[in-house]
């Protein structure tokens, strides 16, 4: 089973982690804007280094925090991106939308 988790660190880091897929990609999508909302930080890390895989879901998911913490007054920067998710960044011409704080 493939398990994948999004928790909120003691000091205002999302962190990311097991594999991002269609399977996982709704469940992460709800309980992370969750804690995007309930945070109080003024700047927000997105931690990708334990995730194991992704496709496609998982570049979706950090548009989709990176768009929520914008949307709560945050500034957001992504962590540790993995390679999987790097390619397919750099395939949808997004890597530099995704590098920028």
């Amino acid at each position: 089973m493939n398990e994948a988790a999004v928790r909120m660190s003691d000091v205002d880091e999302l962190l990311l982690s097991g594999v991002l897929d269609y399977r996982t990609g709704p469940d992460l999508r709800k309980e992370g804007q969750a804690l995007i909302k309930a945070s109080k930080a003024a700047s927000l890390v997105i931690d990708c280094s334990a995730v194991k895989k992704s496709s496609s879901v998982g570049l979706s998911l950090l548009l989709c925090f990176m768009r929520d913490a914008q949307a709560a007054g945050k500034a957001v920067s992504i962590r540790a991106m993995p390679e999987d998710m790097r390619e397919i960044a750099q395939v949808s011409e997004l890597t530099e939308l995704l590098a920028h704080p």
